[in-house]
């Protein structure tokens, strides 16, 4: 590579990174939400709590001296780096202004640039589910150390959040299966790296917590969270109707007062912290909630589809990226003291940022991406494309529809849910239009 081809692909690069921390750059300061808080406080306080990965905590604590700016650097450079793997493995490599190009796309028409911005684990959920896809269907295209690094990216991305491995493990099963009917497609020995990355990415959790909180243990959540579904559809009040009294129950006592609002039952209820929140309440809600699965299999069925569903839609993007996040605002003004005069001049504190003209375009072009993935899948299938984009766009499909189930019936549907993931459908037709759009400008080069 000539020094002329390496200072465009410098240049291109910087402004790829450069555009996916725009926001944050617009912002001030990086951008914060509901959870950041939560994160940043595990190392300070030393304690787990439900759906705080330990792993993205440690990050951020590391990028405090330098007001977190070194978190959404690292998150837009990794985002960078496997857009660019991905075009290569596609044959769209050794192209720098493609890649700016790509990234320039992206951060005008979807959520990317708003997950690279941001003190969250949101990001790693698609860059888990790229750097899978091309450990597995696309390996030949990357040397052996890239082969290392897409591996250690995947053990990080799952130990960033319980859902995100679960994503990546319903993955793995589509690969198992893949390799049943097709092993030559996909050797079992593909399979085992990324059965390997996933398995990192548990040492990781369990390594993390135990340094914080002195005991081996996951992250809490699981089955707490799949209560505050349940009785947000009605079937908690349903069970404790059937099953109550029972001195075993103390939701017995209050089932005439709870919520029928996950988001207010855990976040915003008096009875919830009356009755020790998670630490007092959280076997007693995994209870329920695998026992109503066995007395109301045909209601919880009908439930689940539908929170999927909603959940598949539900790809707004911003949720939470407010100027009354309290928490937040009061675990960076406790732990790091010396960001609160940068993190309350920033933009967003100020109440400037808004998602409704964003939400403009983002939502319908994120609809539109995933309703395209399986007329790309098609379209590979009768050989009008190379197949390769169609397993990306199938890969894609499967992710969101994995995602939809884990985050919409295992949880309860959010917005920012699907919009961590959706950008990814977005980016699978972008990258299948592009031999298109070099046919045309061939053409036009002739005409």
């Amino acid at each position: 590579m000539s020094a002329r081809d390496r200072a465009l692909w410098v240049l291109a690069v910087i402004l790829s990174i450069a555009l996916l921390i725009a926001p944050a750059l617009w912002n001030g300061f990086p951008l914060l939400q509901y959870d950041t808080g939560g994160y940043l406080a595990r190392w300070h306080e030393g304690t787990l709590v439900p759906s705080r990965a330990v792993v993205y905590g440690l990050m951020l604590n590391v990028g405090t001296p330098a007001a977190f700016w070194p978190v959404v650097a690292v998150q837009a450079a990794l985002t960078v780096w496997v857009i660019a793997l991905t075009l290569r493995a596609h044959g769209l490599g050794g192209r720098p202004w493609l890649l700016l190009c790509i990234v320039a796309v992206l951060t005008a028409i979807s959520t990317l640039p708003w997950l690279t911005s941001i003190l969250l684990t949101d990001v790693f959920a698609g860059l888990g589910v790229l750097a899978l896809y091309l450990l597995l269907l696309r390996p030949g295209s990357f040397g052996r150390s890239e082969r290392f690094a897409l591996i250690a990216l995947i053990a990080v991305s799952a130990a960033t959040h319980s859902a995100t491995i679960a994503v990546l493990a319903a993955l793995i099963v589509a690969g198992v299966l893949m390799w049943l009917v097709q092993p030559r497609q996909l050797p079992l020995a593909r399979v085992g790296n990324g059965v390997l990355a996933l398995a990192l990415g548990a040492v990781l959790v369990f390594a993390a917590d135990f340094v914080v909180a002195k005991r081996l243990a996951w992250t809490p959540g699981g089955f707490a969270l799949s209560f505050g579904r349940m009785l947000q559809d009605g079937i908690v009040n349903k069970y404790l109707d059937d099953h109550c009294p029972n001195p075993k129950l103390a939701l017995c006592a209050y089932k005439d007062e709870l919520p029928n609002d996950a988001d207010v039952w855990f976040w915003g209820s008096p009875l919830f912290d009356k009755l020790g929140r998670f630490a007092g309440l959280g076997q007693e809600m995994a209870e329920i909630a695998v026992s109503s699965v066995i007395d109301y299999p045909g209601l919880q069925l009908k439930t689940a589809v539908i929170a999927s569903a909603r959940q598949l839609v539900a790809v707004h993007t911003g949720e939470g990226v407010l100027n009354s996040i309290w928490h937040t605002y009061g675990t960076i003004k406790r732990f790091t003291p010396g960001l609160t005069t940068s993190m309350d001049a920033a933009r967003q504190q100020r109440g400037e940022i808004s998602f409704t003209a964003i939400n403009q375009i983002d939502y319908p072009i994120a609809l539109l991406s995933m309703a395209l993935l399986p007329l790309i899948i098609v379209l590979a299938w009768r050989r009008t494309i190379p197949s390769a984009f169609g397993e990306l766009a199938a890969v894609c499909a499967i992710a969101l529809l994995a995602n939809a189930f884990v985050c919409g019936a295992m949880s309860n549907p959010h917005d920012r849910y699907g919009a961590r993931l959706v950008w990814i459908a977005v980016f699978a037709v972008t990258v299948a239009l592009v031999p298109f759009i070099d046919r045309l400008g061939s053409r036009s080069d002739i005409a």
